[in-house]
């Protein structure tokens, strides 16, 4: 009989159908709603056929190896992978697979969420009604920047930027992107984006929106150096990767007005947060709520188990991470 290592519960519809493939007996879950410790993953692993992990979780060599031979695919319950070892994985003839487009719109939505948020202001805002010091209406109170007929600033355009661009019309934005791949031109008029360079991104831009893989080029490409070169009444947007931001460097920034605010839905170091950023009145705070609909969320869960059974059943997974590099 097969065994399925989940690592945190997840929608009740993936487990569901892993069940029903494979058998009740199958699927062991780790029990308890929080981030699985060290121990806990390598001991949940031992044995296991697959891995069902969340993107917080270090799936190194090491739980490779806890498993053992057994082990023949790795489902992240993520569309990104940088947690799991993938040349380690291929050297183990170990599938690594992953939940991609999926998310996409959602996590557009809280981009622009956070977008609105941060430019109107609206956590601090709230923060200061709640706490009863509201005593009407004035006229300088929580003055924010404008959105609409600005300049939006899209970094990496693959499918979540290309999301953010498009509702930007409805805003009756300039969009200028910088991207590893340019898109082609017909895509680029579509959605009326413009391909520029990092340094007239960071220049030009009202708000910029962070979308990119984080990589050796990306990790912590967002410093002390970029944020001087922004303008002081722009917007910083990061629903991607949260090593992609000098999480010091950002609460300077904020905190000496380099730029105007902030959003971030993902952290350097999550779920530790920097203390000086959590001091920063003008950033927009949220706990990795990118892809946090009931649809999608289940959507994940479902893809994530079809990628398991497929694979345990001789199958491709539909969304196998490293089959290029898979040994002939």
């Amino acid at each position: 009989m097969s065994r399925v290592f989940v690592t945190r519960p997840i929608p009740d519809n993936g487990l569901d159908e892993l069940r029903a493939a494979l058998g009740a007996e199958a699927v062991d879950v780790f029990p308890h709603d929080r981030p699985i410790n060290r121990d806990e993953l390598l001991e949940g692993a031992a044995g296991a056929n697959a891995l069902l992990p969340m993107l917080t979780d270090p799936v190194d060599a090491e739980v490779m190896d806890r498993a053992g031979a057994s082990l023949k695919v790795i489902a992240n319950y993520a569309v990104g992978f940088n947690n799991i070892d993938v040349d380690a994985a291929t050297e183990r003839r170990i599938m690594v697979a992953n939940t991609p487009g999926v998310l996409t719109e959602a996590t557009a939505d809280l981009t622009w969420t956070l977008i609105m948020a941060a430019a109107r202001r609206a956590g601090e805002a709230e923060r200061y009604l709640r706490a009863g010091e509201w005593d009407g209406w004035g006229p300088q109170q929580f003055l924010g920047v404008d959105v609409n007929g600005q300049t939006l600033g899209v970094f990496g355009m693959g499918r979540i930027g290309q999301a953010v661009a498009r509702r930007a019309r409805g805003f009756n934005m300039r969009v200028i992107y910088t991207t590893r791949t340019p898109l082609d031109a017909e895509t680029e008029r579509a959605i009326g984006a413009e391909a520029v360079g990092f340094e007239t991104l960071l220049a030009e831009s009202d708000i910029l929106s962070v979308h990119c893989p984080l990589t050796s080029e990306t990790r912590g490409l967002f410093g002390r150096e970029a944020f001087q070169a922004m303008k002081p009444t722009a917007l910083f947007i990061n629903t991607s990767r949260g090593q992609a931001v000098d999480e010091a460097a950002l609460a300077e920034a904020l905190h000496e007005g380099a730029i105007f605010g902030a959003g971030l839905d993902v952290f350097e170091n999550e779920p530790a947060i920097h203390p000086r950023l959590l001091e920063c009145p003008h950033a927009v705070l949220l706990p990795h709520l990118g892809s946090a609909t009931h649809a999608t969320r289940a959507k994940m869960a479902s893809i994530a188990a079809g990628n398991i059974i497929a694979a345990l059943q001789g199958r491709r997974p539909r969304h196998w991470v490293n089959q290029d590099a898979w040994p002939a």
